[in-house]
Order: structure tokens, then sequence, then C-alpha cells
């Protein structure tokens, strides 16, 4: 299989139509058709039925669309490391983290970037949901990771990458920390006060899913980022909410919630339709290929 062929196919599963696939990869029609069957032949069977107004791709051509894709983007990105290796080009690259990301989880991706671009010049930035979205359509940045982003702005594309439960957080000297077990029921929150995370991408489904139990938590005090929910925590200023993945203290102990099950999937977000840079598609080639179950998460579901 030769990735001119994919190229071919590629172009052909987005347009249905071999002139304008064609045209689209600069060849003639005869010579694209010629690579498709050759792949064809190769994969043991049709790709594309042509029909006159409703060609279409085949069960087998939609099964192998997103591997053949996959395959491309990774053929492609691998050029650009091996450009970038000889070359030593000083490159470029904005991304923006959401404030319920930990920045820990991405020291192996970055650690292959810089290893792949040793001159690139990396500008992160953090914010809210809110914030994520608007450096993306600004174009401040290529990149995002962040929790869900519902639908607030249908140009953005998504790769999820991993999905984390939702965990109590409490002080160790907490009453409900000096327990044996390692969960606790929602009813013995009830007196609890909260403290509240601002604009967290799991704010809604947490506040459905105990309204749904019949529970309305006190909020005490209102933070941004886990370091600060963290801080207060230490100073038994309440409890609170993160995820699986979350920074850790040696002072708060986590517990699973018993009536509760909110998770939610993390993903790496980009705008549809707009060019990216080879530096920003080798790092989200890297973050999509990253084993992330060492954090103790899951696939996305």
């Amino acid at each position: 299989m030769e990735m001119q062929q994919v190229r071919y196919f590629l172009a052909l599963s987005n347009t249905l139509n071999f002139t304008r696939a064609a045209e689209e990869c600069n060849v003639t029609q005869p010579a694209l058709t010629r690579a498709i069957k050759t792949l064809e032949d190769e994969l043991g069977g049709e790709l594309l039925r042509r029909e006159r107004q409703h060609s279409h791709l085949t069960e087998l051509g939609r099964r192998m669309l997103p591997l053949l894709q996959q395959c491309y983007d990774a053929a492609t990105s691998a050029k650009s490391l091996a450009k970038a290796v000889q070359s030593s080009d000083v490159a470029s690259l904005n991304v923006t983290i959401s404030n319920s990301v930990n920045i820990a989880l991405l020291v192996s991706p970055f650690t292959e970037l810089f290893r792949a671009y040793p001159g690139v010049h990396l500008k992160i930035s953090r914010g809210s949901p809110t914030a994520v979205i608007d450096a993306l359509k600004n174009g401040e940045v290529e990149l995002a990771v962040a929790g869900p982003l519902g639908q607030a702005w249908d140009r953005l594309d998504a790769w999820p990458l991993f999905q984390e439960g939702i965990e109590l957080v409490v002080n160790s000297d907490h009453p409900l920390a000096r327990r044996n077990e390692a969960d606790v029921a929602l009813s013995q929150l009830a007196a609890e006060p909260v403290l509240s995370r601002i604009d967290w991408e799991t704010s809604e489904d947490l506040s459905r899913g105990l309204s749904a139990r019949g529970i309305s938590p006190r909020t005490a005090h209102e933070v941004e980022t886990d370091q600060d929910l963290l801080a207060l925590l230490e100073a038994n200023a309440g409890v609170g909410f993160v995820s699986t993945t979350a920074p850790r203290s040696p002072n708060v102990r986590r517990l699973k919630l018993r009536d509760l099950d909110v998770s939610r999937i993390v993903a790496v977000y980009a705008v549809a339709g707009r060019h990216r840079s080879q530096v920003a598609m080798t790092l989200l080639n890297l973050l999509r290929s990253t084993d992330w179950s060492t954090f103790g998460v899951s696939e996305p579901a």
C-alpha cells in the first residue's frame, strides 16, 4: 500500500467523485482510478460504488476510512519529524489547556515533541472553557486540551483522549476521611460545605446528578483551579470534587461517590477547516497515540 493511493482514496471519500478527487490531487482521472483499483485489489474489495447521482462508500470503504486517515496523518507527521530533526528549524506552537486539566498528563507527548522539534517555541495558556473556545475562535491557539466543551461552537473538531471519573476530596482530618470505607454515600454530604469550581466543564453534569438524587450541596467557597481547591481543602474549608487525574496532595483523601457515577471525556480540540502547522499536527498525533491508561483512566466510551 502506497501513501499516494491512500491520499487519493481520502480525497475520493470526501468528494465521492473521481473527477473532483483527481483535480484535488492534481493528477489525471485515469491515474487516480488506477490507483484506487490497485488499492481495492490489495484490500480485497470495492471501496466506492459508482452511481450517477448517488456514489457512496461501500461497507469496506467506510470501515477503512478512519484507519487510512490515521495512517496518512501518521505518515505526514513522520515526514515532518524527519525534516525538523534534519533542519533544526525553529517552530512555534500556541496551545491552551483548560484549568481543569492537569498539565502533568502532557509531559510524555511534550517530551516527544521537543525531541522532534528541538527548536520549538511552545506557548501554553490556561483558562476556563469559555476562554478555551475564545482562544480557538480568535486564532490565538492551534490546539486546545479540555474537558467537554458542549455545543458552544459548531466549528470545533474534537479527538477524545480518555474518560475519567469524578471523586470527592476531603481534608485528611475530616470525619469522612477517618472512616475505613473508600467510598461515601451522597446522603453524608447533605450538611457539608462544598467548594465550588468556577466554570468547570463537569459542573453541570455533576449538579444534575446530585439534584436527581435530591442533593443540593451548600456552596462554601469558589475557586478556579484544582490547585486552589486543594489549598482550601488543606485549610479544612469544606469538601470538593475533582477528576481522577487532578493533582494530589498528601494532606487530602479521595473517596468514591457510592450513589453517583459521573465521568467526563478529555479531548484535544482544533478549528475545523483551519490550516494547522506541521508542529501542531505532530503534537495532535502524539496526543492521540498516548497510552493514558497509566493515569488510571479509560478509553473514551
